[in-house]
C-alpha cells in the first residue's frame, strides 16, 4: 500500500508541477503581449498622440480626457498583474519541484530516477516555449521624452525561427542543436534508459554517462552565449529583462545532471548484480 501511495502522490506532484508551469506560461504570454503594447504607445508616434491628447485636455479645462494616458495606465495595470501573476506561479512551480526532490530519497532509487527524469523533460519543455528574455531599446528625445525605438521579447524557439528567416545559419543551428536537440535527446535517452534498464545494451550506456559530465555544461554555456549575443544588437539605450523561462531552463540544466547521476548509478548497481 505504502508504495501505491508514493506512486500517486509523485504522479500528483508531477501534475501539478505542468499545471503551474501551464499557468506561469499564460501570464507570462500575457505579460509579453501587454508590455508589447506599451512598447507601441511609447514610441515616437504614440508619445505625439499622447502629447497632442494632453495638449488638449488642457485647453477644454478637463472636459475632454486623455484617452491615450488613461490606455497606458491600464496597460501597466495589467502588466503589473500578469508580471507578479507568472513570478507567483513560477515560484509554485519550483517549489512543487523542490518537493518532488525531497520525496525521491523516500523512492527507490530507479523510482526516484524515473521521477526526476519527468520533472527534467517538463522543466525543459517550459524552458523552451517561455520567453526568457526582454529588449527594450530606448532613448530620450526633446519633447517627446523617453522614446522606445525598439522591443524584442526573446525566447528560444522563437529566436531560432527568427535567425533562420534572418539568414543567420551559424547561431541558428548552434542554439537548436545544444538547446533543443541534445537537451532533449538527453532527457529521452534517460527516460528509456530507466525505463529498459534490464535490456543487454543499457550496460553499454554506463561508460556514455561517465562522459556526459564533462559536456554536461554546454546547455548554460550556450544560453548564456545567446543571452549576451541578444543583448549585444542594436543601437541606443538597451535595457534587458530576464524572463521566466530562462529559470524553467535553469532548473532543466540542474535535474539533468542529477538524473544523470541517478541514472548511472541504476545501471551500475544492475551490473553489480549480474
Amino acid at each position: 500500500m505504502i508504495p501505491l501511495l508514493r506512486t500517486m502522490i509523485m504522479v500528483s506532484l508531477l501534475g501539478l508541477m505542468s499545471y503551474f508551469g501551464w499557468i506561469t506560461y499564460q501570464h507570462a504570454k500575457h505579460y509579453e503581449t501587454t508590455t508589447t503594447q506599451i512598447a507601441k504607445a511609447c514610441d515616437a508616434n504614440g508619445l505625439a498622440s499622447e502629447k497632442i491628447d494632453a495638449l488638449t485636455s488642457i485647453i477644454s479645462l478637463g472636459l475632454i480626457e486623455n484617452e491615450s494616458q488613461i490606455a497606458l495606465n491600464k496597460l501597466k495595470t495589467t502588466q503589473a498583474q500578469e508580471k507578479k501573476a507568472s513570478q507567483t506561479h513560477l515560484y509554485y512551480f519550483m517549489g512543487t519541484l523542490a518537493l518532488i526532490l525531497l520525496l525521491t530519497f523516500t523512492c527507490t532509487l530507479r523510482g526516484g530516477a524515473m521521477v526526476l527524469s519527468f520533472a527534467t523533460f517538463i522543466s525543459l519543455l517550459y524552458g523552451l516555449i517561455n520567453p526568457i528574455l526582454m529588449v527594450t531599446i530606448h532613448k530620450q528625445v526633446e519633447y517627446l521624452g523617453d522614446v522606445i525605438l525598439s522591443f524584442e521579447s526573446k525566447g528560444i524557439i522563437g529566436s531560432i525561427h527568427k535567425l533562420f528567416d534572418n539568414g543567420e545559419l551559424a547561431v541558428a543551428i548552434t542554439i537548436l542543436l545544444f538547446s533543443v536537440v541534445l537537451p532533449l535527446l538527453k532527457s529521452l535517452t534517460l527516460t528509456f534508459t530507466l525505463l529498459f534498464h534490464t535490456h543487454p545494451w543499457s550496460h553499454r550506456l554506463v561508460a556514455f554517462f561517465k562522459q556526459i559530465g564533462k559536456w554536461s555544461m554546454i546547455d548554460v554555456f550556450v544560453v548564456a552565449t545567446f543571452l549576451v549575443y541578444l543583448t549585444s544588437n542594436g543601437g541606443g539605450i538597451s535595457q534587458a529583462e530576464i524572463q521566466v523561462g530562462l529559470y524553467f531552463f535553469l532548473a532543466y540544466v540542474i535535474l539533468s545532471m542529477i538524473t544523470a547521476i541517478q541514472t548511472q548509478k541504476v545501471l551500475e548497481k544492475k551490473e553489480k548484480l549480474c
